[in-house]
């Protein structure tokens, strides 16, 4: 199993980025998918998820500017993400917790992170 992200770059402040991630591989089926961040210096923290029903949660720090989303039939997750601001500045991993094929449990995988700098 692979997860794809793409998306990332660099923005002005105030500007927007959609970042996408693509599970591939032998899935049977993806639970929970989500986006964690790591700044410079900083430990990771949560910045969305969303379950496999469309039950979304996020961190304090980008509620009402971040929207997750995914697409069952891809296995693809996004973010878009409005409003940018300077610590939005980070590297940004994909999870998902998926079933392959196979196994009757589903493990937590990650992709391998994009960068996301917002500045002026």
């Amino acid at each position: 199993v692979q997860l794809q992200a793409s998306g990332g770059g660099l923005v002005q402040p105030g500007g927007s980025l959609r970042l996408s991630c693509a599970a591939s591989g032998s899935i049977f089926s993806i639970d929970d998918m989500g986006w964690d961040r790591q700044a410079p210096g900083k430990q990771r923290e949560l910045v969305a998820a969303i379950t496999s029903g469309g039950t979304t949660n996020y961190a304090d720090s980008v509620k009402g500017r971040f929207t997750i989303s995914r697409d069952n039939a891809k296995n693809t997750v996004y973010l878009q993400m409005n409003s940018l601001k300077p610590e939005d500045t980070a590297v940004y991993y994909c999870n998902a917790k998926i079933q392959t094929i196979g196994k009757w449990a589903h493990y937590d995988y990650w992709g391998q992170g994009t960068q996301v700098t917002v500045s002026s």
